[in-house]
């Protein structure tokens, strides 16, 4: 009854986050109004923040963050636990994703993705990967922050899966640090297994079901950087997985 009543209240507050905060966010992330001055940061970083709290936060989500991003051109990898791990990263960096080709036609979060400049990949396109690598680099070498998931997507089961190596190449040709991030959902002090994708679950009604559940914490930890150049795909990939690893184990023995 309490996820019911949830909606009756967190639906209309999502609805008029969209209607007025969608336009103004959209409108700041081209020029001339995204390169403004705005408390210390740019206006587009400033209202990209801004919108993807929000959206954390109508869909009850409180954000505990643990260090921060660092300045100049670098590659976040997390692992991937839900769809809500692109507004949470969004909500302290500005950054571009690197997302499946899907998400383009998912309603909001495509549109957010399009004005946030995601890179849209679709699976298993050899062609589609070498573009993507190319924009990436591009990004990065122009000085812009980089996300992926390397897991590949959300997997099923708890803790962090296999990082891949491919999309770590962007970050060796360019000599961008790569900066570790873990993303963990908690509830009533432990681990949450809702958040991700139930099994036949599609996006809409994941949506509609993340929408009325109840208060959870969202912990993200950014860990220390680590330096790409010179480095191998796959040794890169590993160390950032062990350090992501080790702070989510760490992070479900505390809780």
């Amino acid at each position: 009854m309490f996820a019911y009543l949830r909606l009756v209240y967190r639906l209309p507050l999502l609805l008029l986050h969209l209607l007025l905060g969608t336009p103004v966010t959209v409108l700041s992330q081209y020029r001339p109004l995204r390169e403004l001055p705005f408390g210390g940061r740019t206006l587009s970083e400033a209202t990209a923040a801004w919108y993807m709290r929000t959206l954390c936060r109508i869909f009850g989500l409180t954000i505990e963050q643990v260090g921060s991003v660092g300045p100049g051109p670098r590659l976040l990898v997390a692992n991937h636990i839900s769809w809500l791990d692109i507004p949470l990263i969004n909500s302290m960096a500005a950054v571009s994703f690197v997302s499946k080709a899907e998400i383009n036609d998912w309603p909001v979060i495509g549109l957010m993705a399009r004005s946030g400049r995601t890179v849209f990949h679709q699976r298993g396109s050899h062609d589609s990967a070498s573009g993507v690598a190319a924009v990436m680099g591009e990004r990065l070498a122009a000085g812009g922050r980089v996300a992926i998931f390397p897991e590949g997507g959300i997997r099923p089961g708890h803790g962090v899966k296999r990082f891949h190596g491919r999309m770590f190449a962007a970050a060796i040709d360019t000599a961008a640090p790569v900066q570790p991030v873990m993303l963990r959902y908690l509830r009533d002090g432990g681990h949450d297994p809702d958040m991700t994708f139930l099994p036949g679950e599609h996006f809409v009604g994941n949506f509609f079901r993340l929408l009325r559940q109840g208060p959870c914490t969202a912990h993200v930890e950014v860990l220390p950087e680590l330096e790409s150049a010179g480095r191998q795909r796959r040794e890169l990939a590993a160390q950032a997985e062990a350090a992501v690893r080790a702070a989510f184990e760490a992070d479900v023995a505390r809780g």
